[in-house]
């Protein structure tokens, strides 16, 4: 397997600029996901590392090899696609021994290792049988094992589960990864759901406009977002914004709007104008006692928990509450938050950083 670097990579179609400038490292062994909305650019990237679209500008390196003006054929690694690429005239066995046959292997080889990836993907019952009257949950499978039946330096995977339904999806998610536990491949999984990325990921690349607005192992990102975009598409409910118009100092460990003072992380750096108040729906308690109020808009009820929708001096924001709270429609009540999981960001979109947070990592 094999260490991936991408380096400056830009990527144009005519005027559009698809992706802008972006780096990161996939280690060795990985399982690394590209994250982002529809648009975001995340398959262009994946494509690049492909070698199905090549660069505008930059580098990519797969094994310590500059690859990046290479065609897919020179770059040793396995594609899997969203809808699965499959050869319908083809039974299992031979969609799987496609590959090694192309490459001249010898045909007790080729039926040895079939059997081994047949039998890795729990597929050794069907491999007799026509690919086109299979579930999407078995396809998937047959795809998975053409893909990696000629042990190659990096799996990139395009939405592999996009096309199965929510509960099968969740379920070959988890065989996904244990399959890649087993083997310690190097894998590059593009995807739009954040739940997917963050129950799936070694480390998360999150994209928005072709630009790289984060990347870190799924606690990092979650706990301490970049920017308000990343803030926003992760985490359900997404972190509350409570916009202001302050300052906050350089070495500050308060900040003070709507005639309240609240407790932060003690920041490096300074801002003043339009800034922006952050904070996860779990982070805060509903308490009498503090001074900042709201007006309970609505409360929707999830069993162990519930979320409590307010309406703020400083906008509408979501409380994570438990099923045993009384809490009703109308009623107003103090909300309290802890001061250590705060995040400041400001007029860019951009964090400030704090004492908590030095550790994000950014690339635009």
């Amino acid at each position: 397997m094999a260490q991936i670097r991408i380096e400056n990579v830009r990527k144009d179609f005519g005027a559009f600029n698809a992706v802008k400038s972006s780096s990161f490292t996939i280690e060795d062994g990985e399982f690394f996901m590209l994250l982002g909305p529809s648009g975001c650019g995340k398959t262009t990237t994946l494509r690049m590392m492909a070698g199905l679209e090549l660069p505008t500008s930059g580098e990519i390196y797969i094994d310590g090899e500059e690859v990046g003006q290479k065609p897919a054929s020179q770059r040793d690694i396995a594609f899997v696609f969203q809808m699965f690429a499959l050869y319908p005239h083809m039974n299992v066995r031979k969609n799987i021994s496609y590959p090694l046959q192309s490459q001249g292997m010898a045909k007790p080889a080729v039926k040895q290792k079939v059997a081994e990836i047949a039998d890795i993907l729990g597929i050794s019952d069907i491999l007799d049988r026509p690919v086109g009257g299979l579930s999407g949950g078995d396809r998937q499978r047959v795809a998975l094992g053409r893909a990696i039946v000629r042990d190659p330096k990096a799996f990139l995977m395009d939405e592999p589960l996009g096309a199965l339904d929510a509960e099968f999806r969740e379920h070959m998610s988890e065989e996904l990864r244990a399959l890649h536990d087993r083997m310690g491949a190097t894998t590059v999984y593009v995807t739009h759901d954040q739940l997917e990325a963050m129950q799936m990921g070694d480390k998360i690349v999150v994209m928005n406009h072709g630009v790289v607005e984060q990347f870190g192992i799924p606690q990092e990102i979650y706990d301490w977002p970049a920017t308000k975009f990343v803030a926003q598409f992760i985490g359900s409910p997404p972190m509350n914004f409570l916009e202001f118009n302050g300052a906050v100092g350089a070495n500050a460990e308060q900040v003070e709007f709507a005639e309240a003072k609240f407790a932060i992380p003690k920041h490096r750096d300074g801002a003043k104008g339009a800034l922006t108040f952050g904070i996860r729906p779990e982070h805060i308690a509903l308490d009498d006692s503090a001074p900042y109020r709201g007006v309970v808009l609505a409360v929707e009820y999830l069993g162990t928990t519930q979320i409590v929708t307010l309406d703020t001096p400083n906008g509408t924001i979501k409380a994570r509450a438990t099923s045993n709270d009384a809490v009703r429609i109308g009623q107003r009540t103090g909300l309290r938050f802890d001061p250590r999981t705060i995040s400041i960001f400001g007029a860019d979109g951009h964090v400030l950083k704090s004492a908590a947070n030095e550790r994000v990592v950014t690339h635009g």
